[in-house]
């Protein structure tokens, strides 16, 4: 500044030249930090402010003399725009491959070409910039990562709502399989030894005629939700429901040790839980519930079966068969396991009785046990109830049909309830017909006759004959299914009795 006061310049220093002068250090705090004033490494530096105006006139300068092109921008509606553009590039590119299978590449595919769609944005906005147009990058670019999280933690939320609804069903194992391993919606099966609980309701079909559709599925909603709930903590996997009936499932997908006795103890808690089922079902003013299980263990093909529009993890084999014709020798509130549940948890189920039986499709005669309890970390013991027979002053005069699986014979036997408890009884033959002596574990149809005319006077009784028999030529009978009025009858007829 002395120089140029006292002459000492060339005159013509300062031609065609615009000076700026001021003031430069850290006293007079005219140091602004600029997008210039850092690189990657190192600490930024300040730029004075005479540098920044300096800077500023050279871009003028420029513009003028070399055209440069000044910075241009959109209008504001245009900016918002284009950032709602790319919030809906974010959303649907999202979108669209949500569908996308579990398999490596495609999840490759899926986010690259999610990365593909910001590198996109970067790039035009920076030739926008060589161009000479200043474009929002930020407010764009956190819209497009806003929108892709808000989309995929909506399909998070949705698959977790569906493994939710899956687990209503399945166990935590199968749906993780399911859902998390790309081979766990693969077709076909394998074979290995599991345990398999089957349950169903006794004469549930005869009530639910006698209600309407909506109360039946109100009590079966309810009946099948207190069982899941059990299932569940047994680590069962619920293979399907059948209308009252249940198929469960231990030891697939994942076995464990103590399958079987997880099975037994699921199967006995089951029976606990129907108390609770049936104090609703008083307060409903219905009929209680009784319901019978049975348990097998073998070996079986398990896995996702049919086609690859609808696919089903279940299981298949002789075995299933077994389990069901072991069920359907049970009593309401019974639980029968075959011989080869017994051998695999012997040390701790307390077994009641024993029983021969020759279920059909199998040749030779097996052996079924009735279970009480089971002892040991489980300890679970189902309550008992002694049947006390009383007899009936004046028999009951009825009819009675045997039942082959779900056909009901043609041929009617006349025959005398002489005795009765609180579940069953003790039928005389009124005949001489060999095909209407009954053996043990048989099923029958009854109805109750007039003594004057010998007409029907009730609707249809169902009853499972029992292995004893008493010393007259009759047997006895425990009641699976009751029309209300009958039941009212027997109650009064019973109690006047005690």
């Amino acid at each position: 500044m002395t120089d140029i006061l006292e002459n000492k310049v060339p005159s013509d220093w300062a031609s065609d030249r615009i000076i700026i002068i001021g003031k430069v250090g850290e006293s007079f705090k005219d140091l602004f930090f600029t997008p210039y004033s850092s690189g990657l490494i190192g600490l930024p530096e300040p730029v004075a402010g005479a540098e920044i105006h300096a800077n500023l006139v050279s871009q003028i300068i420029s513009g003028a003399l070399e055209g440069r092109p000044l910075f241009k921008t959109w209008p504001d509606p245009v900016e918002w725009l284009w950032i709602v553009f790319w919030a809906g590039t974010g959303a649907t590119l999202t979108w669209r491959f949500r569908y996308q299978q579990g398999a490596k590449n495609a999840s490759l595919k899926r986010w690259g070409i999610i990365v593909g769609a910001g590198v996109i944005l970067m790039g035009s906005t920076y030739l926008a910039f060589l161009e000479g147009w200043w474009l929002p990058v930020v407010p764009p670019f956190l819209a497009f990562l806003g929108s892709t999280m808000a989309i995929t933690a909506y399909i998070a939320r949705t698959a977790a709502d569906i493994r939710k609804t899956f687990g209503r069903y399945l166990t935590d194992q199968v749906v993780a399989n399911l859902l998390e391993n790309p081979a766990g919606l693969s077709l076909g099966g394998q074979r290995k030894k599991i345990t398999i609980l089957t349950s169903d309701l006794r004469g549930f079909t005869a009530t639910s005629e006698r209600l309407p559709p909506e109360e039946v599925v109100k009590i079966l909603n309810f009946y099948l939700g207190k069982m899941a709930d059990v299932i569940t903590d047994y680590e069962g996997t619920i293979d399907e429901f059948m209308g009252d009936g249940i198929l469960v499932l231990f030891g697939a997908p994942t076995s464990k040790k103590n399958d079987a006795e997880r099975a037994i103890a699921c199967g006995v808690a089951m029976q606990l839980a129907m108390k609770s089922v049936n104090e609703q079902m008083k307060q409903w003013e219905l009929p209680v519930l009784e319901m019978g299980i049975g348990i097998n263990t073998g070996e079986v093909v398990v896995g996702n079966i049919g086609s690859e529009k609808r696919t089903k993890y279940g299981v298949v084999g002789s075995q299933v068969n077994l389990t069901y014709r072991v069920e359907s020798y049970t009593l309401g509130g019974q639980i029968l396991i075959s011989e080869a549940t017994l051998k695999e948890a012997e040390s701790i189920i307390v077994i009641e009785s024993e029983k021969q039986v020759t279920p059909k499709g199998v040749k030779e005669p097996i052996s079924i046990y009735e279970v009480g309890g089971i002892q040991g970390n489980f300890n679970l013991f189902l309550e008992k109830k002694t049947e006390i027979l009383l007899k009936i002053p004046q028999p009951l005069l009825l009819e009675y049909s045997i039942l082959d699986g779900k056909n009901i014979a043609d041929n009617k036997y006349q025959g005398q309830l002489i005795e009765l408890s609180e579940n069953g009884g003790i039928i005389n033959y009124n005949h001489n017909d060999p095909q209407g002596f009954i053996s043990g574990m048989t099923n029958i149809k009854c109805n109750l006759l007039s003594t004057e005319t010998s007409q029907s006077v009730s609707e249809d009784i169902y009853a499972k004959v029992l292995e004893q028999s008493n010393n007259n030529g009759g047997f006895y009978i425990r009641f699976t299914a009751k029309p209300p009025q009958v039941t009212k009858q027997l109650e009064e007829l019973y109690q006047s009795l005690v």
